[in-house]
Protein backbone atom coordinates (compact mmCIF):
# COMPACT_ATOMS: atom_id res chain seq x y z
CA UNK A 1 0.00 0.00 0.00
CA UNK A 2 1.22 3.33 -0.97
CA UNK A 3 1.41 6.06 1.76
CA UNK A 4 0.83 9.68 0.89
CA UNK A 5 1.77 12.58 3.05
CA UNK A 6 -1.25 15.70 4.52
CA UNK A 7 -3.33 16.52 1.62
CA UNK A 8 -1.16 14.94 -1.07
CA UNK A 9 -4.26 13.08 -2.28
CA UNK A 10 -8.16 13.18 -1.46
CA UNK A 11 -10.79 10.28 -1.88
CA UNK A 12 -14.50 11.50 -1.93
CA UNK A 13 -17.73 9.14 -1.86
CA UNK A 14 -21.26 10.48 -2.71
CA UNK A 15 -24.43 8.36 -1.91
CA UNK A 16 -27.38 8.95 -4.17
CA UNK A 17 -31.14 7.59 -3.84
CA UNK A 18 -32.79 5.96 -6.69
CA UNK A 19 -36.64 6.87 -7.29
CA UNK A 20 -39.29 6.76 -9.45
CA UNK A 21 -39.70 9.52 -11.95
CA UNK A 22 -43.16 10.34 -11.70
CA UNK A 23 -43.92 10.19 -7.56
CA UNK A 24 -40.24 9.92 -6.36
CA UNK A 25 -41.28 6.92 -4.40
CA UNK A 26 -37.95 5.01 -3.20
CA UNK A 27 -37.11 2.42 -6.36
CA UNK A 28 -34.94 -0.27 -4.60
CA UNK A 29 -33.52 -1.13 -8.41
CA UNK A 30 -29.99 -0.69 -8.01
CA UNK A 31 -29.09 -4.00 -9.22
CA UNK A 32 -30.88 -3.22 -12.57
CA UNK A 33 -28.72 -0.05 -12.58
CA UNK A 34 -25.96 -2.18 -12.42
CA UNK A 35 -26.88 -4.77 -14.75
CA UNK A 36 -27.67 -1.96 -17.20
CA UNK A 37 -24.40 -0.76 -16.96
CA UNK A 38 -22.49 -3.64 -17.07
CA UNK A 39 -24.19 -6.48 -17.76
CA UNK A 40 -23.91 -8.42 -14.74
CA UNK A 41 -24.75 -7.46 -11.28
CA UNK A 42 -21.21 -6.55 -9.50
CA UNK A 43 -20.59 -4.34 -6.11
CA UNK A 44 -18.86 -2.05 -8.20
CA UNK A 45 -18.37 -0.69 -11.25
CA UNK A 46 -15.15 1.20 -12.47
CA UNK A 47 -15.97 4.00 -14.74
CA UNK A 48 -12.61 5.79 -15.18
CA UNK A 49 -11.87 8.32 -12.73
CA UNK A 50 -15.28 7.16 -10.24
CA UNK A 51 -16.30 3.95 -9.07
CA UNK A 52 -20.04 3.25 -8.37
CA UNK A 53 -20.79 0.70 -5.93
CA UNK A 54 -23.76 -0.70 -4.08
CA UNK A 55 -24.87 0.00 -0.27
CA UNK A 56 -26.01 -1.48 2.67
CA UNK A 57 -30.03 -1.02 1.04
CA UNK A 58 -30.92 -1.11 -2.96
CA UNK A 59 -32.10 2.08 -3.30
CA UNK A 60 -28.89 3.69 -2.94
CA UNK A 61 -26.11 3.96 -5.26
CA UNK A 62 -22.28 5.15 -3.80
CA UNK A 63 -20.09 7.41 -6.60
CA UNK A 64 -16.40 7.54 -5.38
CA UNK A 65 -13.33 8.33 -6.80
CA UNK A 66 -11.38 5.35 -8.54
CA UNK A 67 -8.77 5.48 -5.93
CA UNK A 68 -6.94 8.47 -4.63
CA UNK A 69 -7.59 11.85 -6.37
CA UNK A 70 -4.91 14.58 -6.53
CA UNK A 71 -6.91 17.34 -7.67
CA UNK A 72 -10.39 18.16 -5.94
CA UNK A 73 -11.64 20.96 -8.17
CA UNK A 74 -11.86 18.15 -11.38
CA UNK A 75 -14.02 16.19 -9.45
CA UNK A 76 -17.29 18.03 -9.26
CA UNK A 77 -17.39 17.61 -13.46
CA UNK A 78 -16.33 14.04 -13.24
CA UNK A 79 -19.35 13.50 -10.41
CA UNK A 80 -21.69 15.39 -12.81
CA UNK A 81 -21.13 13.15 -16.12
CA UNK A 82 -21.53 10.01 -14.20
CA UNK A 83 -25.10 11.46 -12.98
CA UNK A 84 -26.06 12.24 -16.06
CA UNK A 85 -24.90 8.33 -17.12
CA UNK A 86 -26.55 6.95 -14.34
CA UNK A 87 -29.96 9.37 -15.08
CA UNK A 88 -29.95 8.14 -18.84
CA UNK A 89 -29.70 4.87 -17.66
CA UNK A 90 -32.24 4.83 -15.07
CA UNK A 91 -34.99 6.92 -17.46
CA UNK A 92 -35.27 3.54 -19.43
CA UNK A 93 -37.10 2.46 -16.75
CA UNK A 94 -38.65 5.58 -15.17
CA UNK A 95 -35.81 6.43 -12.28
CA UNK A 96 -33.96 8.88 -11.33
CA UNK A 97 -31.11 10.31 -9.08
CA UNK A 98 -32.30 12.15 -5.99
CA UNK A 99 -29.78 14.19 -3.60
CA UNK A 100 -29.84 15.29 -0.24
CA UNK A 101 -29.24 13.06 3.15
CA UNK A 102 -32.78 11.94 3.76
CA UNK A 103 -35.91 11.29 1.33
CA UNK A 104 -38.86 13.68 3.16
CA UNK A 105 -41.41 10.84 2.53
CA UNK A 106 -39.86 7.03 3.11
CA UNK A 107 -41.26 5.06 5.80
CA UNK A 108 -37.95 2.53 6.39
CA UNK A 109 -40.43 0.07 7.50
CA UNK A 110 -42.35 -1.01 4.31
CA UNK A 111 -39.70 0.49 1.82
CA UNK A 112 -36.22 -0.96 3.25
CA UNK A 113 -34.74 -3.95 1.17
CA UNK A 114 -31.59 -4.68 1.96
CA UNK A 115 -28.83 -5.53 -0.94
CA UNK A 116 -29.35 -9.04 -1.80
CA UNK A 117 -25.98 -9.55 -3.48
CA UNK A 118 -22.56 -9.36 -2.74
CA UNK A 119 -21.56 -8.72 0.89
CA UNK A 120 -25.29 -9.64 1.47
CA UNK A 121 -24.24 -11.95 4.41
CA UNK A 122 -22.36 -9.09 6.18
CA UNK A 123 -25.13 -6.52 6.09
CA UNK A 124 -27.87 -9.65 6.89
CA UNK A 125 -25.61 -9.91 10.57
CA UNK A 126 -26.44 -5.76 10.68
CA UNK A 127 -29.91 -6.27 10.02
CA UNK A 128 -30.23 -9.10 12.77
CA UNK A 129 -27.93 -7.07 15.42
CA UNK A 130 -29.60 -3.84 14.85
CA UNK A 131 -32.36 -3.81 12.75
CA UNK A 132 -32.00 -2.27 9.69
CA UNK A 133 -35.29 -1.05 8.76
CA UNK A 134 -35.24 2.51 10.73
CA UNK A 135 -33.99 6.20 9.29
CA UNK A 136 -31.02 5.80 10.61
CA UNK A 137 -29.76 2.85 8.65
CA UNK A 138 -32.26 2.84 5.35
CA UNK A 139 -32.84 6.95 5.02
CA UNK A 140 -28.74 8.69 5.85
CA UNK A 141 -27.05 9.74 2.04
CA UNK A 142 -24.08 11.45 2.90
CA UNK A 143 -20.87 12.68 1.57
CA UNK A 144 -17.01 10.98 3.10
CA UNK A 145 -13.93 12.84 2.41
CA UNK A 146 -11.15 10.70 2.81
CA UNK A 147 -7.70 12.08 3.80
CA UNK A 148 -4.67 10.74 3.91
CA UNK A 149 -1.30 10.89 7.07
CA UNK A 150 1.68 9.22 6.42
CA UNK A 151 2.81 7.97 10.16
CA UNK A 152 2.10 8.71 13.81
CA UNK A 153 2.83 12.14 13.63
CA UNK A 154 0.94 13.24 11.08
CA UNK A 155 -1.86 11.17 12.17
CA UNK A 156 -1.51 13.33 15.02
CA UNK A 157 -2.10 16.67 13.81
CA UNK A 158 -4.99 15.75 11.56
CA UNK A 159 -7.09 13.59 13.76
CA UNK A 160 -6.52 16.62 16.48
CA UNK A 161 -8.04 19.27 13.83
CA UNK A 162 -10.32 17.07 12.48
CA UNK A 163 -12.23 15.78 16.10
CA UNK A 164 -12.58 19.81 16.71
CA UNK A 165 -13.90 20.45 13.16
CA UNK A 166 -16.00 17.92 13.32
CA UNK A 167 -19.27 19.45 14.99
CA UNK A 168 -19.31 22.79 13.39
CA UNK A 169 -20.08 20.30 9.47
CA UNK A 170 -24.00 20.28 9.71
CA UNK A 171 -23.81 23.85 10.41
CA UNK A 172 -21.97 23.88 6.26
CA UNK A 173 -24.29 21.12 5.26
CA UNK A 174 -27.35 19.68 7.00
CA UNK A 175 -29.54 18.79 4.34
CA UNK A 176 -32.14 16.29 6.14
CA UNK A 177 -34.92 18.23 8.15
CA UNK A 178 -38.05 15.61 7.28
CA UNK A 179 -39.12 12.43 8.21
CA UNK A 180 -41.96 10.63 6.66
CA UNK A 181 -43.74 13.58 5.69
CA UNK A 182 -42.99 15.90 9.01
CA UNK A 183 -40.67 18.13 9.74
CA UNK A 184 -38.47 16.88 12.17
CA UNK A 185 -37.48 19.71 14.29
CA UNK A 186 -33.76 18.99 13.41
CA UNK A 187 -31.90 20.96 10.80
CA UNK A 188 -30.18 17.03 10.09
CA UNK A 189 -32.13 14.63 11.01
CA UNK A 190 -29.52 12.38 9.27
CA UNK A 191 -26.99 12.95 11.88
CA UNK A 192 -29.83 13.06 14.51
CA UNK A 193 -30.51 9.44 14.30
CA UNK A 194 -27.09 8.49 13.67
CA UNK A 195 -25.96 9.08 16.84
CA UNK A 196 -28.31 5.75 18.37
CA UNK A 197 -28.44 3.52 15.58
CA UNK A 198 -26.01 1.03 16.60
CA UNK A 199 -27.36 1.54 20.82
CA UNK A 200 -27.15 -2.07 21.03
CA UNK A 201 -23.51 -1.98 21.05
CA UNK A 202 -22.89 1.85 22.31
CA UNK A 203 -18.52 1.23 21.72
CA UNK A 204 -19.46 1.09 18.08
CA UNK A 205 -20.45 4.88 17.51
CA UNK A 206 -19.10 6.17 20.75
CA UNK A 207 -20.04 9.99 21.15
CA UNK A 208 -19.51 10.45 16.80
CA UNK A 209 -16.68 12.60 17.90
CA UNK A 210 -13.38 10.11 18.29
CA UNK A 211 -11.85 9.96 21.79
CA UNK A 212 -8.77 11.57 22.60
CA UNK A 213 -6.26 8.97 20.76
CA UNK A 214 -3.06 10.73 18.93
CA UNK A 215 -1.43 7.88 17.93
CA UNK A 216 -1.79 4.43 16.17
CA UNK A 217 -1.66 2.42 19.24
CA UNK A 218 -3.49 4.49 21.14
CA UNK A 219 -6.35 4.22 18.72
CA UNK A 220 -6.02 0.35 18.83
CA UNK A 221 -6.44 0.19 22.74
CA UNK A 222 -8.82 2.61 23.18
CA UNK A 223 -11.21 2.15 20.55
CA UNK A 224 -10.70 -0.71 18.25
CA UNK A 225 -9.90 -3.36 21.30
CA UNK A 226 -13.49 -2.20 22.97
CA UNK A 227 -15.21 -2.57 19.58
CA UNK A 228 -13.63 -6.35 19.04
CA UNK A 229 -14.47 -7.30 22.61
CA UNK A 230 -17.76 -5.78 22.33
CA UNK A 231 -19.16 -7.77 18.90
CA UNK A 232 -17.72 -11.51 19.80
CA UNK A 233 -21.17 -12.47 21.27
CA UNK A 234 -22.94 -11.21 18.03
CA UNK A 235 -20.39 -11.90 15.37
CA UNK A 236 -20.55 -15.76 16.11
CA UNK A 237 -19.33 -15.97 12.39
CA UNK A 238 -16.18 -13.36 12.92
CA UNK A 239 -17.07 -11.77 9.73
CA UNK A 240 -16.87 -8.35 10.91
CA UNK A 241 -13.61 -6.35 11.10
CA UNK A 242 -12.63 -3.21 13.00
CA UNK A 243 -12.40 -0.88 10.30
CA UNK A 244 -15.88 -1.49 8.88
CA UNK A 245 -17.35 -1.58 12.76
CA UNK A 246 -16.38 1.83 13.77
CA UNK A 247 -18.87 4.11 13.16
CA UNK A 248 -17.43 7.26 14.63
CA UNK A 249 -18.09 10.63 12.91
CA UNK A 250 -14.60 10.58 11.81
CA UNK A 251 -12.88 7.13 11.54
CA UNK A 252 -9.37 6.05 11.28
CA UNK A 253 -8.77 3.76 8.23
CA UNK A 254 -5.19 2.56 9.38
CA UNK A 255 -5.22 -0.52 6.61
CA UNK A 256 -5.25 2.19 4.08
CA UNK A 257 -3.96 5.22 6.73
CA UNK A 258 -6.35 7.39 5.85
CA UNK A 259 -8.99 9.20 8.38
CA UNK A 260 -12.43 9.17 6.86
CA UNK A 261 -15.08 12.20 7.39
CA UNK A 262 -18.96 11.16 7.68
CA UNK A 263 -20.46 13.96 9.34
CA UNK A 264 -21.55 15.87 6.21
CA UNK A 265 -25.01 15.40 4.61
CA UNK A 266 -25.36 15.12 1.20
CA UNK A 267 -26.15 18.39 -0.82
CA UNK A 268 -28.29 18.98 -4.26
CA UNK A 269 -25.53 18.57 -6.54
CA UNK A 270 -21.55 17.58 -6.97
CA UNK A 271 -20.83 21.58 -7.20
CA UNK A 272 -22.20 22.29 -3.69
CA UNK A 273 -20.12 18.40 -2.38
CA UNK A 274 -17.16 19.40 -3.75
CA UNK A 275 -17.26 23.33 -2.19
CA UNK A 276 -17.97 22.02 1.25
CA UNK A 277 -14.88 19.46 0.69
CA UNK A 278 -12.70 21.71 -0.53
CA UNK A 279 -13.78 24.06 2.12
CA UNK A 280 -13.16 21.32 5.22
CA UNK A 281 -9.52 20.73 3.41
CA UNK A 282 -8.44 24.33 3.79
CA UNK A 283 -9.88 24.58 7.24
CA UNK A 284 -8.23 21.30 8.39
CA UNK A 285 -5.04 22.71 6.47
CA UNK A 286 -5.17 25.94 8.52
CA UNK A 287 -6.28 24.64 11.67
CA UNK A 288 -2.79 22.60 11.71
CA UNK A 289 -0.34 25.31 10.44
CA UNK A 290 -2.45 28.45 12.37
CA UNK A 291 -3.71 26.50 15.59
CA UNK A 292 -2.02 25.43 18.77
CA UNK A 293 -2.10 21.41 18.09
CA UNK A 294 -1.77 20.90 21.90
CA UNK A 295 -4.71 22.98 22.71
CA UNK A 296 -7.10 21.02 20.01
CA UNK A 297 -5.91 18.31 21.72
CA UNK A 298 -7.36 19.04 25.58
CA UNK A 299 -10.84 19.13 24.06
CA UNK A 300 -12.66 16.42 24.77
CA UNK A 301 -15.12 14.46 23.16
CA UNK A 302 -18.44 15.37 26.00
CA UNK A 303 -17.81 19.05 25.05
CA UNK A 304 -17.50 18.37 21.26
CA UNK A 305 -20.40 16.06 21.51
CA UNK A 306 -22.82 18.93 23.27
CA UNK A 307 -22.00 21.32 20.32
CA UNK A 308 -22.42 18.76 17.28
CA UNK A 309 -25.82 18.28 19.51
CA UNK A 310 -26.40 22.10 18.53
CA UNK A 311 -25.51 21.85 15.47
CA UNK A 312 -27.69 18.96 14.45
CA UNK A 313 -30.57 20.58 15.99
CA UNK A 314 -30.23 24.49 14.32
CA UNK A 315 -27.62 24.11 11.51
CA UNK A 316 -25.78 27.36 10.74
CA UNK A 317 -27.57 28.95 13.59
CA UNK A 318 -26.80 27.10 15.80
CA UNK A 319 -24.96 29.16 19.16
CA UNK A 320 -21.48 28.36 20.20
CA UNK A 321 -20.89 29.71 23.69
CA UNK A 322 -17.86 26.90 25.01
CA UNK A 323 -14.82 28.97 26.03
CA UNK A 324 -12.56 26.62 25.31
CA UNK A 325 -14.03 25.33 22.06
CA UNK A 326 -13.67 29.16 20.76
CA UNK A 327 -10.60 29.97 22.62
CA UNK A 328 -9.18 26.77 20.72
CA UNK A 329 -9.58 28.76 17.55
CA UNK A 330 -8.37 31.98 18.38
CA UNK A 331 -11.96 33.85 19.06
CA UNK A 332 -11.74 36.05 21.79
CA UNK A 333 -15.90 36.73 22.28
CA UNK A 334 -18.00 34.37 23.93
CA UNK A 335 -20.95 33.64 21.66
CA UNK A 336 -21.02 33.32 17.67
CA UNK A 337 -23.33 31.47 15.30
CA UNK A 338 -21.61 28.33 13.64
CA UNK A 339 -22.45 30.15 10.42
CA UNK A 340 -20.25 32.98 12.14
CA UNK A 341 -17.44 30.64 12.79
CA UNK A 342 -17.36 29.48 8.92
CA UNK A 343 -17.63 33.26 7.66
CA UNK A 344 -14.18 33.77 9.86
CA UNK A 345 -12.89 30.42 8.60
CA UNK A 346 -13.74 31.52 5.06
CA UNK A 347 -12.63 34.87 5.14
CA UNK A 348 -8.80 33.10 6.29
CA UNK A 349 -8.79 30.71 2.96
CA UNK A 350 -10.70 31.72 0.30
CA UNK A 351 -7.33 32.84 -1.05
CA UNK A 352 -6.57 29.28 -1.17
CA UNK A 353 -10.30 28.15 -3.12
CA UNK A 354 -10.54 29.19 -6.72
CA UNK A 355 -13.83 31.85 -8.14
CA UNK A 356 -16.24 28.89 -8.40
CA UNK A 357 -15.52 27.47 -5.69
CA UNK A 358 -15.61 30.48 -3.56
CA UNK A 359 -18.86 31.71 -4.88
CA UNK A 360 -20.69 28.04 -3.90
CA UNK A 361 -19.30 28.77 -0.73
CA UNK A 362 -20.70 32.59 -0.13
CA UNK A 363 -23.82 31.13 -1.58
CA UNK A 364 -24.00 28.45 1.28
CA UNK A 365 -22.86 31.08 3.96
CA UNK A 366 -24.88 33.67 2.84
CA UNK A 367 -28.81 31.58 2.01
CA UNK A 368 -28.22 28.80 5.31
CA UNK A 369 -27.59 24.93 4.97
CA UNK A 370 -29.88 23.17 2.48
CA UNK A 371 -32.04 22.21 5.17
CA UNK A 372 -32.99 25.92 5.63
CA UNK A 373 -33.09 26.27 1.89
CA UNK A 374 -35.60 23.26 1.80
CA UNK A 375 -38.05 24.57 4.48
CA UNK A 376 -38.27 27.92 3.14
CA UNK A 377 -39.35 26.20 -0.54
CA UNK A 378 -41.75 24.47 1.54
CA UNK A 379 -43.27 27.34 3.08
CA UNK A 380 -44.88 25.07 5.81
CA UNK A 381 -46.92 23.12 3.06
CA UNK A 382 -45.82 19.42 3.85
CA UNK A 383 -48.16 18.02 1.61
CA UNK A 384 -46.77 15.31 -0.34
CA UNK A 385 -47.68 17.44 -3.87
CA UNK A 386 -45.51 19.62 -2.12
CA UNK A 387 -42.87 17.92 -1.39
CA UNK A 388 -42.54 16.21 -4.37
CA UNK A 389 -42.55 19.33 -6.48
CA UNK A 390 -39.58 20.94 -4.10
CA UNK A 391 -37.42 18.09 -4.50
CA UNK A 392 -38.05 17.35 -8.34
CA UNK A 393 -36.62 21.12 -8.19
CA UNK A 394 -33.71 19.13 -6.04
CA UNK A 395 -33.52 16.02 -8.70
CA UNK A 396 -33.20 19.02 -11.04
CA UNK A 397 -30.64 20.69 -10.03
CA UNK A 398 -28.04 17.50 -9.52
CA UNK A 399 -29.41 16.80 -12.97
CA UNK A 400 -27.74 20.05 -14.33
CA UNK A 401 -25.32 20.46 -11.12
CA UNK A 402 -26.54 23.74 -10.03
CA UNK A 403 -26.82 25.22 -6.78
CA UNK A 404 -31.06 24.46 -4.73
CA UNK A 405 -32.10 28.40 -5.01
CA UNK A 406 -35.55 28.61 -2.31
Amino acid sequence: MKKYHLFEVFGIELEYMLVNKMNLKIAPQVDELLLLKQGEITSDVENGEIAWSNELVAHVVELKTNGPAKDLKKLSDQFHQNILEINELLAIKGMQLLPTASHPMMNPLTDTQLWKHSYSEVYALYNRIFNCKGHGWANVQSMHINLPFYDDEEFEKLHAAIRVLLPLLPALAASSPIFEGKATGFKDSRMQVYKTNQKEIPVLAGKVIPEQVFSKAAYYKEIFEPINQAIIPYDTEKILEHHFLNSRGAIARFDRNAIEIRVLDLQECPKADLAIAMFVVVALKWMINHLDIEKLKLLHEDELFSILNETILSAEEANIEDVEFLSAFGFTEQNYTAQEIWQVLFEKVKDKLNGETQETLQFILKNGSLSTRILTALYGNLSEENMVKVYQKLADCLQENKLFVS
